[in-house]
Order: C-alpha cells, then sequence, then structure tokens
C-alpha cells in the first residue's frame, strides 16, 4: 500500500473558456469539480489504476465535507483529521490549447495540535506500507520542517520515503534524506539556487541530491518529459501530446505511476517510463482528471540513456 499525507488538500473547481482576458465577464462551456492537492492526487491515481492506497489529510468546514464525499465517491480509501478551518476551494481556468491559469487559496491555519494529529495518523499507517509520500504546500501554521519530520518518523518505521513540495519545505525534507524526491525543472532550479537552463543542468543538480544521499531522483520537465537520476544511471523519458487538455495535476500522475513501477518491482528506468506515461495521459483529461486504465492505451513514451544534455529546456 502507498500512503500519502496532503497537509493542503483542496476542492479542485475547472472550468472552460474560449480565451481567457483580463478584466472581462467570461462563460464556461464546461465545468467540473475533483478532489485536490498532490497527495490526494496521487493517491487518486493509484486507486483509479487499481492500486492499494490511503489518503491522509485534514478536513473542515462545507469544503471538507465535500472533499469526503468526492473522495468515497471515487473510491479513494482515505484517513481524515478533523480540523477548524476550512479546505480550500482552487480554481483552474482552461483554454482549448491547453493552456491552464491557476487560482490558489491558501488553506487553513493549522495549529500545532492538528499538525502533530496529521503526521500522527500518517505514521500510524506506515507499517507494512511500501511508500509513504509526502506532497504539496503546506497550509497556514504548519512548521517548515513538516515534511521532514514526517522523513525521520516514516523511515524509523521502516517505510520509503517520496517528497514532492517546494520552497524552504522541501529543502528541509531533502536534508532529512527521504529514498526519493519528485520536483520540477522550477522546484529544482529553487532547490540549487540557481537556472538550469539545459537538460545537463537538470542532471547534475539531480546527480549532486543523490550524492548527498537520496536514492532516486526524478524531475518533471512539462513538455520536456522526465529525468531519473539515481547513482547507477541516468534516464530521459518523454511522451508527445498533440492535443492537450488539462495539465493541472500532470506532475502529481506522474509521481504516482512512478511510486507504481518501484512498489511492483520495476527497474527505476522502466518505472519512470509508466511515471510519464500516467502523466501524459493526464494531460489528455479534462480539469484534475485522473487516468483510468484505458486513458493508457496509445501512449508510448521514448527512454533513452543517452539524450541530448546540451538541448536547452521550454
Amino acid at each position: 500500500m502507498i500512503v500519502t499525507l496532503t497537509p493542503n488538500p483542496s476542492i479542485d473547481r475547472a472550468v472552460l473558456i474560449p480565451s481567457l482576458h483580463r478584466g472581462e465577464v467570461h462563460r464556461a462551456s464546461t465545468s467540473r469539480i475533483d478532489p485536490g492537492g498532490k497527495g490526494v492526487n496521487v493517491s487518486r491515481a493509484l486507486s483509479a489504476q487499481g492500486d492499494a492506497t490511503l489518503a491522509v489529510l485534514p478536513s473542515g468546514g462545507p469544503e471538507g465535507h465535500l472533499l469526503e464525499e468526492l473522495l468515497d465517491a471515487a473510491g479513494v480509501r482515505h484517513a481524515s483529521v478533523p480540523v477548524r478551518g476550512s479546505v480550500r476551494m482552487n480554481i483552474s481556468v482552461l483554454e482549448p490549447d491547453g493552456t491552464t491559469t491557476k487560482l490558489n487559496e491558501p488553506g487553513p491555519q493549522l495549529s500545532a495540535a492538528e499538525v502533530d494529529a496529521l503526521l500522527d495518523a500518517t505514521v500510524a499507517h506506515a507499517d507494512g506500507a511500501s511508500w509513504v509520500v509526502g506532497c504539496g504546500s503546506l497550509p497556514p501554521g504548519a512548521p517548515t520542517d513538516l515534511y521532514a519530520v514526517l522523513t525521520a518518523r516514516a523511515r524509523e518505521r521502516g517505510a520509503r520515503v517520496a517528497i514532492d513540495s517546494s520552497g524552504a519545505p522541501f529543502a528541509a525534507a531533502v536534508a532529512a534524506r527521504p529514498h526519493l524526491v519528485k520536483p520540477n525543472h522550477e522546484e529544482l532550479a529553487e532547490l540549487v539556487g540557481h537556472d538550469l537552463p539545459t537538460l545537463a543542468d537538470v542532471r547534475d543538480a539531480a546527480r549532486d541530491l543523490v550524492s548527498g544521499g537520496i536514492e532516486v531522483v526524478a524531475v518533471s520537465l512539462g513538455g520536456d518529459g522526465a529525468l531519473l537520476v539515481t547513482a547507477d544511471e541516468c534516464a530521459h523519458a518523454r511522451a508527445t501530446i498533440t492535443s492537450p487538455l488539462s495539465t493541472v495535476g500532470a506532475g502529481d500522475c506522474m509521481l504516482a505511476g512512478l511510486l507504481h513501477g518501484l512498489s511492483t518491482g520495476s527497474a527505476p528506468t522502466e518505472a519512470l517510463v509508466a511515471g510519464v506515461t500516467w502523466g501524459a495521459a493526464a494531460v489528455t483529461l479534462p480539469g484534475s482528471r485522473v487516468p483510468a486504465p484505458a486513458d493508457l492505451d496509445g501512449i508510448r513514451p521514448e527512454l533513452t540513456r543517452n539524450p541530448d544534455f546540451d538541448r536547452v529546456l521550454t
């Protein structure tokens, strides 16, 4: 089983409009709501593919009730920790060419007791889990070292830990040495403190993290695919999607596919292919919908261990 912790989940409302113009009234042609937050999306993607998963998350206010109802309807097992504040509502504005504009609320203010309850609930389910995954931004009131504490406590239980976050919480988690990290291009550049214009720059930054004690570094690069680095290998995978609908949650689905592969015994490069397949499939779907098995049909990522490292990334 894969256990995910989402400290700042959301209700994700996606609306499709012909074109976004600042200051004007827009009429949506379609809309949908989904349970959201990076860890929630990872669990949703795993559940949609038939994998055992449990999503741990705070829940409060009417949005919290709706979030739980949506997870129940999707068949996603979850352990909700009651909090006083309301779960946030995020809005994604989608255009026909796949351009996505996101408006994210900050989330509820968490007390120290509520943060401790979230960590306790996650660690309580770590026994026997193949992975414990900490994902996403932190809500107001959560300490910067939340993911670092999660990493240390889950490792003490013998669980493998994956972290996907950004900024100071991500840097603190990296220092605690989780087994796997999955930054995107911008998050990795922020972590190392300088731009990474080429694939070689991304590779070198990832290698430095591996040298620091992280076993697997997987960097999502949007339309440029993804790069995976371990102590023994470096591989790149990319799938071309000609008609993207939404990029919301694509990186989360990539992480879900990667963890699916690793937890079922695949080699890291094979797991990378699975991750890119799941992430690419998500881009073909509306809003933050996650791919079902049928959605993976026809997506064939190209895997190479010798990509053009001099290529400038978009």
